[in-house]
């Protein structure tokens, strides 16, 4: 698998109504992955509009203290 880019998370802008995390992509839309995604182990962040794919760095500890937030909040 080829990524366009290594984005860590800290670099990524986090939609907490949506759960999701979003980059820009060269292409004019933004590559996309969700929580759940991360917290499943996924570091593959897609771009809806082209076929440009972005690896994310993350510390599965970061995951796990936006997810618990979540399970408290509900």
């Amino acid at each position: 698998m080829s990524f366009y880019d290594e984005i860590e998370i800290e670099d990524m802008t986090y939609d907490p109504d949506l759960q999701i995390f979003t980059y820009p992509c060269p292409c004019g839309d933004k590559f996309q992955i969700t929580l759940w995604d991360l917290a499943d182990g996924e570091d593959t962040a897609v771009c809806p509009s082209c076929s440009l794919m972005i690896q994310v760095i993350f510390e599965p500890e970061y995951i796990a203290e936006k997810t618990q937030a979540i399970a408290v909040a509900v």
